[in-house]
């Protein structure tokens, strides 16, 4: 018997038919622990449009520095209301925004420590896998140590820095090729 190779696909247009119920743009409940944060966006290709079929999956610790999965075995508190996940899609111009709270620190490899972060993986149309990149809070003092953000060339952490706007939202935006302003993703 011969196996021949099937065609490849990208991650989208058609994550929808069966990713949507997944959709989540607000983490918390109301017993959630922790610091309130708005995130909000738009995700633009490398000639500044922006892309309406794209989708965030977000993942993060809750706000003592605990993933909702069991291979964490920190002996840290579980929130039993903050699973850490969710997926946000945007708007007809590219637009998002979520809900969800600052994480704590976690730990990193070698005895560091990893600033507070969200791990944000995008999918869309033209993508042969999804993208992976990180958000870090403007600000935050852990910032300095973190090893994963010191690996990025100093002119280039902005791109995955959150930076509060005057209402008080964080801004982030993903770009996905093409400028210097790039967003900075990780090989996996």
């Amino acid at each position: 018997m011969t196996l021949n190779a099937t065609t490849s696909h990208t991650v989208g247009p058609y994550y929808h038919i069966g990713l949507t119920w997944l959709n989540r743009e607000d983490l918390t409940e109301a017993q959630t622990l922790g610091q309130r944060v708005a995130i909000t966006g738009q995700v633009v290709d490398g000639n500044g449009q922006f892309v309406n079929d794209a989708m965030l999956e977000v993942w993060q610790a809750n706000a003592a520095g605990k993933y909702a999965h069991p291979e964490d075995d920190q002996d840290k508190p579980l929130d039993p209301h903050f699973d850490g996940f969710g997926r946000v899609p945007v708007d007809a111009e590219g637009r998002f925004r979520f809900t969800t709270i600052k994480p704590g620190t976690v730990p990193g490899l070698g005895g560091t420590t990893q600033a507070p972060h969200l791990v944000v993986l995008v999918f869309a149309r033209g993508l042969v896998k999804h993208l992976l990149t990180r958000i870090y809070f403007d600000g935050e003092q852990a910032n300095e140590a973190d090893p994963l953000l010191a690996c990025v060339p100093e002119e280039r952490r902005g791109t995955i820095i959150a930076r509060p706007d005057a209402s008080g939202a964080y801004q982030w935006n993903v770009i996905l090729q093409g400028t210097d302003a790039e967003t900075v993703f990780f090989d996996y």
